[in-house]
């Protein structure tokens, strides 16, 4: 593990501070002579004059400028044997010396040795000298590494991760799923490792990519696919680290980056998050953020301000394209924008491929059928199912990863960690009956999604669910598919209605209201689906700025409000009195399934189809492609 130099002195502060006392207390001289140590009893001043009259004095030895004596009597008090007092004179006692002499006591001075100023002296300047040397050293460490404390000097450079040789272990055959980016990007890479074959026809090479999609795709992965394809210099930072709180941090540190890079070129610079710094100027509630627009200025400038192409490519990741600044998405600066959506069912099963090359999945297991159950998954969070299934399997203590985990881990990730399954038995009849029309109506219904499979099993905040697989990845969905989807969405509130009756309705069904509300209104003033005419009465556009919906205001008279209400009321009402329908017509059916469902608390979807069959025909779903 490597340890900062800032590790080992905040560490180290408590024993220096120890060793400073220890150093005062027991390691620096005393000023006092060293014979005070040799007498261990004492004697006043007083007692030492009578016993000097008494004639028990026979040696004195003088220390500390006279103001220590050691003074050896003899007398009955003492046993009548010499021993060596310790005595503390007066400063003024002249008299005492003749006193002595006159007694003829035998006087002996020992001058002191000045020994303790000198050691006093170099303690005294050892640790702050000490304690003003590991500040430097933090300064300095803190100023090449650009953080901490001594960041002061230093916040004008950048801190952009840089790799002469872009060993980042990915190459292009480690990304799936994103085919269109990888042959925009295979231009680039030959660009920096062939540029001739196109200056020769008078092509330039481009100044940038911007690459567009929603979070999880694999921008940054392609980004570093594209630096471990070209092996050229490699640049990383994210928009964040370029503003600061003070004022000019943002546009030198820009400066800083781009002059690296041009003395590196040809090179690669990648920008993360490239919206916390490139955000529309002159935006905001109370107006821009004068640092992060001299930021921008600065990026555009570099960019292309008026310097020709100086052989750096910038490569630059966002899922905010929508609030970027124009300046900055136009050609010259950013050449190409691509886009890296969510993967379909191929993209999927390739990504599927790639990340369980590493893993032990048991032969029986189809990784179509699983790209086939995940659709809307970008490639982390199917990375993230593999690894959660890997997780499982190990936490079971199986060898390999069978088909039960991965179900188990598709379920977590989109409904959350499993609960305890339900033990009141009304309760649990009654959320039987509430999935159980959910399944049943997307199962009757033709234009419906089927059931993959009903749970009793609670997840999340769901006490119950019912799964539906998607026949194919739908980019335009048909008026009838809509309807469908309402009716497959208002299934449980009719069944506990038709079963229990109006009285006994929960709030079960509340986000199936929800979601049943807002696909009307979008049929009735997005996608031209009502009366009213193909007419767009609300945009999907908001401005981020001021907060999603603060600045949506109404688009349409009060007329047409009421008309769209209007719209939205009958579309929910006659697609509910259908599946009030469906549920009357098939409650013997629905009776039995919810006894199975019950006692084995989840139904399989395919034996729930046989199940309906006996009792109903079931329709052809023609727009599914059955699983393989």
């Amino acid at each position: 593990m490597k340890v900062s130099w800032k590790t080992i002195m905040l560490w180290s502060l408590p024993f220096l501070v120890i060793s400073f006392f220890l150093w005062q207390g027991f390691l620096t001289p005393n000023s006092t002579d060293p014979g005070s140590n040799i007498a261990s009893s004492r004697m006043t001043y007083g007692r030492f004059l009578e016993y000097l009259d008494m004639g028990w004095i026979k040696r004195v030895d003088m220390y500390d400028n006279g103001h220590t004596a050691i003074v050896e009597a003899l007398g009955p008090e003492l046993g009548n044997r010499v021993q060596k007092i310790r005595v503390e004179l007066p400063v003024n006692a002249p008299e005492l010396i003749t006193k002595l002499r006159k007694a003829q006591i035998d006087i002996d001075a020992h001058p002191s040795k000045n020994n303790g100023a000198l050691w006093n002296l170099l303690s005294n300047l050892f640790f702050p000298i000490l304690f003003i040397s590991g500040l430097a050293i933090l300064f300095r460490r803190s100023n090449n590494n650009s953080g901490g404390p001594g960041q002061a000097m230093s916040f004008g450079k950048s801190k952009a991760l840089f790799q002469m040789e872009a060993k980042t272990g990915i190459v292009f055959n480690d990304v799936a799923g994103v085919d269109e980016a990888k042959e925009e990007f295979q231009e680039v890479v030959t660009f920096l490792k062939q540029p001739e074959s196109f200056t020769a026809v008078g092509a330039k090479i481009p100044k940038g990519v911007l690459l567009v999609g929603p979070p999880g795709t694999g921008k940054t992965l392609l980004a570093k696919a594209i630096a471990g394809e070209a092996n050229v210099p490699f640049f990383s930072i994210s928009g964040s680290e370029f503003v600061e709180m003070f004022v000019g941090v943002g546009a030198s540190r820009v400066r800083d980056l781009f002059k690296k890079a041009k003395e590196n070129a040809p090179c690669i610079v990648f920008i993360d998050e490239i919206d916390a710094v490139g955000r529309q100027r002159g935006t905001g509630v109370g107006g821009g953020n004068d640092e992060r627009e001299q930021t921008l200025n600065q990026l555009l400038t570099e960019m292309d301000g008026f310097e020709g192409n100086t052989g750096v490519i910038v490569i630059a990741a966002t899922n905010r394209a929508d609030i970027l600044d124009s300046a900055l998405l136009r050609p010259g600066r950013f050449d190409r924008q691509v886009s890296v959506d969510v993967p379909d069912l191929n993209g999927r099963l390739a990504i599927l491929q790639v990340h369980a090359k590493n893993k032990k999945i048991s032969s029986d297991v189809s990784i179509k059928t699983i790209a086939r159950r995940t659709p809307g998954f970008s490639g982390a969070d199917l990375a993230n199912l593999l690894n959660e299934a890997a997780i499982l399997t190990a936490r079971k203590r199986k060898d390999c990863i069978t088909i039960t985990e991965l179900d188990a881990s598709i379920d977590r990730v989109v409904a959350g960690m499993e609960g305890t399954p339900l033990i009141n038995s009304k309760s649990k009849r009654l959320i039987a009956y509430h999935e159980i029309g959910h399944a049943i109506v997307g199962t009757l219904l033709a234009n419906h999604d089927r059931v993959q499979k009903v749970t009793l099993v609670p997840r999340g905040q769901a006490k119950g669910l019912t799964w539906f697989i998607p026949g194919d990845d739908q980019t335009l969905i048909s008026r009838v598919q809509i309807l469908a989807r309402i009716m497959g969405a208002l299934g449980g509130r009719a069944a506990e209605e038709v079963v229990f009756g109006n009285t006994e309705i929960t709030t079960g069904a509340s986000n199936d209201l929800q979601q049943v509300t807002s696909m009307a209104r979008q049929m009735v003033t997005r996608f031209g689906m009502s009366s009213i005419g193909p007419l767009s009465l609300e945009s999907e556009d908001s401005n981020p700025f001021l907060g999603r919906g603060m600045s949506s205001g109404s688009e349409y008279s009060d007329e047409i409000a009421v008309k769209i209400d209007r719209q939205v009321h009958d579309i929910v009402s006659e697609c509910y009195q259908n599946v009030l329908r469906i549920i009357k017509e098939n409650r013997v059916v629905i009776d039995k399934l919810v006894d199975i469902l019950i006692e084995h608390e989840t139904i399989d979807g395919e034996k729930l189809e046989d199940l309906i069959a006996e009792y109903s025909e079931l329709p052809n779903k023609s727009f599914y492609v059955k699983q393989v």
